[in-house]
């Protein structure tokens, strides 16, 4: 198959399972493996954080009437050296302190998440990983009691699901499902877990984007990469705007219990993908 083919593949593979609570970092180590693929480009883990700039752009075209108003009360709470009760000033500094743990554990750990789980005989762990994740998200809808909005949040609310984030470097786990399920657990309601979720996703795809890219373009592109990188962002990007959407208006009415069953049935193919070939 022809690698813009496959760029453009992983690229909607990346921009649905980045905001959908089933992993996006074990999809794009997946399909490739499942289909076959071995350009070393496209299955490293480069091209995968570069995909995430894909969603990042997403993000920014879904929600950027909110984080251009989140960045003006940031910069002004610096500049007045004061919160107050500004709600918009709170949440900015929410935001600033969920993202500490998980660029801490990224930047520590980055050649280990980088390298352990791309290889085939490893992958079975993300299979374990989907599971734990599946759980995790199972108790969060039970226990959750769902009646709190994202200004009711407090520090040590942030905190929490900043740390569940830091767990999402782990493929299998995935972002969006841990940090949607923290929230749940601190009591915020689906919709609510899931905006804050997707919020505090911008600043940490844009570090790890940064930090990544210096790694891809360093040395320059090599020839006939510029092509595929440029396609899996914009598929990343698109079917991420639709995947934001979809999600916020799916989780006013329902619950992440199709998810949960999909991580199960995904962990089973796994292991069967490892038993048979």
């Amino acid at each position: 198959m022809d690698v813009v083919i496959q760029a453009a593949i992983l690229g909607i593979v990346q921009g649905l399972t980045e905001f959908l609570p089933i992993s996006s970092t074990a999809h794009l180590i997946l399909v490739p493996q499942f289909l076959g693929w071995d350009n070393s480009f496209i299955t490293s883990a480069a091209f995968d954080v570069m995909l995430h700039m894909g969603t990042l752009a997403a993000l920014l075209i879904y929600f950027w009437r909110d984080l251009w108003r989140l960045l003006k009360a940031w910069l002004a709470s610096i500049r007045d050296r004061a919160i107050g009760s500004d709600r918009d000033r709170k949440l900015a500094w929410l935001l600033f302190i969920s993202v500490i743990p998980g660029a801490l554990l990224g930047a520590l750990g980055e050649s280990f998440f980088d390298t352990f789980f791309r290889q085939p005989s490893t992958i079975i762990y993300i299979a374990g990983l989907l599971v734990i994740g599946a759980l995790l998200l199972g108790l969060a809808e039970l226990v959750g009691r769902r009646n709190r909005e994202m200004p009711d949040m407090a520090w040590r609310d942030a905190l929490i699901i900043g740390l569940a984030q830091a767990l999402a470097l782990f493929p299998g786990i995935s972002r969006s499902g841990i940090t949607i399920g923290a929230g749940l657990f601190v009591g915020l309601k689906r919709e609510a877990a899931a905006r804050f979720s997707f919020l505090m996703a911008t600043p940490i795809i844009l570090g790890a984007g940064l930090w990544k890219g210096r790694e891809l373009f360093g040395g320059g592109l090599a020839a006939g990469d510029a092509l595929p990188l440029v396609v899996g962002l914009v598929a990343a990007a698109i079917s991420g705007l639709l995947a934001i959407a979809f999600l916020l208006s799916y989780l006013r009415r329902r619950s992440m219990f199709i998810f949960i069953a999909y991580r199960f049935i995904l962990a089973a193919l796994i292991v069967l993908f490892v038993l048979t070939r």
